[in-house]
């Protein structure tokens, strides 16, 4: 059966610096796979190539292939369509300078959507999937900006959420709220795995072994170990793994 998504040999340098060293594996369709390493061991880069975000980076140098069903990412004309396909959560909440209402419908207004009721109901059902409508459905008008910051991370969530991605990124969607907000949002990506493949990337080892089908462990931007989540930390093939998934070092 054919990955849903797959990395083959993918390195990333910028100006030199090599961020990515030749990393291979597969995601299955419908699971959640944990990017962990520590910091800068190419998590972010890594999510950045999977829908080509990385190409914003004049600096970067990209070799290897991402391919989505099969097909190389790099070879794709329709690089909006792509994104659309593979949605990106990044780490800070980016709440675009419009109401609620707006944050949520701007993605699907840009691909030719306009009318009100259609446009209803897709806010609606984004807010719900990121667990924010009950807090905001009578607060629409509302400058996105205006929300608390765990109320803004959900909002971009449902942001991508709104494109009905394939696959949803997330880069480190915990890092700037509260425990609480955060617990809520791991139950979103349980629901979501029903339809979408979920890759994370994350600094929260025990996050990862609360969420994660797959496990994909970085360091040093080389590729250490990857397996299921139970394998990996109930007995990894590498010390390196044994030690980081321990919190020996990090």
């Amino acid at each position: 059966m054919t990955a849903h998504l797959e990395c083959r040999k993918l390195s990333v340098s910028y100006g030199g610096v090599r961020a990515l060293d030749e990393v291979s594996f597969e995601v299955p369709r419908r699971s959640i796979c944990a990017i962990v390493g520590p910091a800068n061991s190419g998590k972010s880069s890594l999510l950045k190539c999977l829908n080509r975000t990385i190409d914003f980076v004049d600096t970067a140098k990209v070799t290897g292939e991402v391919l989505l069903d099969g097909t190389a990412v790099s070879k794709l004309r329709d690089v909006l369509g792509l994104r659309r396909r593979v949605g990106m959560v990044f780490p800070l909440p980016v709440g675009l300078p419009m109401s609620v209402y707006d944050n949520v419908a701007y993605a699907p207004r840009s691909r030719g959507v306009r009318a009100k009721a259609e446009l209803d109901v897709i806010v609606e059902r984004a807010l719900r999937q990121a667990m924010l409508w009950d807090e905001v459905k009578d607060r629409l008008a509302l400058l996105g900006t205006r929300l608390s910051g765990g109320q803004q991370q959900r909002l971009t969530l449902a942001r991508a959420l709104s494109m009905e991605p394939e696959v949803l990124c997330l880069d480190e969607f915990s890092i700037a709220i509260d425990p609480v907000t955060t617990m809520r949002i791991e139950e979103v990506l349980h629901e979501l795995k029903r339809t979408t493949t979920i890759i994370l990337a994350t600094n929260l080892v025990q996050q990862a072994r609360r969420l994660a089908d797959q496990v994909v462990f970085l360091n040093a931007a080389k590729l250490v170990e990857v397996g299921d989540v139970v394998s990996m930390f109930e007995r990894p093939r590498v010390m390196l793994t044994s030690r980081y998934l321990g919190g020996a070092i990090g």
